[in-house]
């Protein structure tokens, strides 16, 4: 009977309270532009996070990819010989294994996470800057400032960074930004397969996996978002690389 009382009561309180004025303290209205995943989720939120770890992976494995790509193709074409060979035998090695396995073999053997998605695709792609670098310097190095340079007394280094390294400039951005698409798509398919980000991290490819089934039923849009953001990721980076080379086309200026 206490219980019951008391239940009417309260049932008696709410009622005295205004309508409007509980739904204007205690409602919320939210508008998602994109819809919602199956969790709930918004699909623009989750959209605009994943566009930081696209951009993450690309910048941090272009420069590991530049560092030993320009590190090993100058010392293979400028000094030519057992190094040019030595060189040029371990970048027909990794050439030789398909890019997608020896990312995959990479991060299974670094283990699943972000910065080991950095890693692997890093060092997948040093190996174009390489070749790139190495055949530049063999068309430089003879050329009459080296042959100059030398004969100043300058040191190999001072020669390599001063002199060669600012000349080749222009390709090796253009393959750069080649690389940000590349890896760009590479982390897409690995976070697809699930060994790129882990969860709750938003991931492009990520996002195309969990709702690709949707494709067939009413909720395509969930999967062909995270596409066309990565459609139009890769294509911006590469009309940016040939803007970068033609400004830094020395010949047509």
């Amino acid at each position: 009977m206490i219980a019951l009382a008391s239940l009417s009561e309260d049932t008696k309180i709410l009622s005295g309270f205004n309508k409007e004025l509980i739904e204007e303290n205690f409602i919320v209205s939210k508008t998602f532009y994109l819809g919602t995943d199956r969790f709930g989720r918004d699909l623009l939120s989750r959209l605009m996070v994943a566009t930081r770890v696209s951009l993450s992976v690309g910048l941090i494995a272009v420069l590991i990819s530049l560092i030993i790509g320009i590190g090993l193709g100058s010392l293979a074409g400028f000094y030519r010989g057992w190094v040019d060979k030595i060189i040029l035998w371990f970048i027909n090695v990794i050439w030789s294994i398909p890019t997608l396995l020896l990312v995959v073999a990479i991060t299974m053997a670094l283990g699943k996470g972000f910065i080991q998605v950095f890693i692997a695709v890093g060092l997948t792609m040093w190996v174009e800057v390489a070749r790139l670098v190495r055949g530049q310097f063999f068309s430089l190095r003879e050329q009459q400032y080296v042959e100059a340079g030398r004969a100043l007394g300058f040191n190999d280094s001072r020669i390599i960074l001063r002199h060669i390294l600012p000349n080749i400039i222009g390709p090796v951005i253009v393959i750069a930004a080649s690389n940000f698409a590349s890896a760009i798509l590479l982390e897409a398919g690995l976070s697809f397969l699930g060994m790129g980000a882990q969860p709750p991290t938003p991931s492009w490819g990520m996002m195309i996996k969990e709702n690709y089934s949707y494709i067939v039923v009413d909720a395509a849009w969930l999967a062909i978002f995270p596409g066309v953001a990565i459609a139009l990721m890769v294509l911006s980076f590469t009309l940016l690389g040939n803007g970068l080379r033609d400004a830094f086309d020395t010949r047509s200026a």
